[in-house]
């Protein structure tokens, strides 16, 4: 299994770096394309939509269409803004509220709404990538630290159960450590920007030039309460779906929004602040 999963991820970090650095264009837009498309797939059939694949191509297509052939992107702040406050008024509480059940009108708008979230996230991802590869994947690192940090952060320390009905793995002290982990490490990179021209590009180096220390790492904080929330919801949906993974599109490691998870309230608000 961890075999399986080491080879997953380098031939996901090859293709990712490979698209990203190339300087084609049409070749980003194909494969967010495909992801998007993908993870739209999923997320409906956690929702239990059985036509899930049908849905998922419309949905994909028209975002090819707005975002690539239609210039949709000189409309992303709205969809940004929309992605912010669907997760700040809907989805956030519904942690403690819960879910609709996966019968009934209820069920059907929250599926509508949530891939409404994930357009925000790809908007989101197309809106980083214009500033450069290395703003985008410095902002991306932000959750991929967070839950590298928590994850032995939980294991070193984990007593007290973060979300025990949701996610009973998760702990506060692994939040914390993921939160801590962000913290320092993006306060290296800034100070060693100066000296390490690549620095320079990233995400945490802009926010302090155009915030200061203070709001960064408030906004740092955010940032990594945000992907804590994405990850939990998807793992409400999954648990009220009754279902481990997203899918098992990437070997050893389940399906695209079980690596996005996290990534999808994120990102909106990454770009919204810069």
């Amino acid at each position: 299994m961890l075999k399986t999963r080491v080879i997953t991820a380098v031939v996901l970090l090859v293709l990712l770096l490979g698209v990203l650095f190339s300087g084609s264009y049409p070749a980003v837009a194909v494969v967010v394309t495909v992801f998007f498309g993908a993870a739209v797939w999923e997320a409906f059939r956690l929702f239990k939509n059985k036509a899930a694949v049908v849905v998922a191509a419309f949905w994909a297509a028209a975002f090819a269409y707005t975002f690539f052939f239609n210039n949709g992107l000189s409309q992303a702040k709205l969809w940004l803004m929309l992605g912010v406050a669907i997760w700040l008024l809907r989805f956030t509480p519904s942690l403690k509220l819960g879910l609709p059940a996966t019968e009934g009108f209820g069920n059907v708008m929250l599926s509508m709404v949530y891939a409404v979230t994930l357009v925000a996230c790809f908007v989101a991802i197309l809106v980083l990538f214009k500033v450069s590869p290395v703003f985008l994947l410095s902002a991306m690192a932000i959750v991929w630290v967070a839950d590298i940090g928590a994850y032995f952060a939980g294991k070193a320390f984990g007593k007290r159960k973060l979300a025990p009905t949701i996610s009973p793995g998760k702990s506060w002290e692994g939040a914390i450590g993921g939160w801590i982990a962000v913290l320092v490490l993006a306060s290296a990179s800034i100070l060693a920007a100066g000296g390490v021209p690549l620095l320079d590009q990233t995400f945490a180096v802009a926010l302090v030039a155009k915030h200061g220390w203070v709001l960064t790492l408030l906004i740092l904080t955010v940032l990594v309460a945000a992907s804590v929330v994405g990850d939990l919801f998807e793992s409400q949906l999954k648990r009220r779906a009754g279902m481990k993974d997203s899918s098992n599109l990437l070997p050893g490691h389940g399906g695209v929004l079980d690596r996005i998870d996290a990534l999808v309230p994120v990102l909106p608000i990454a770009a919204l602040l810069l």
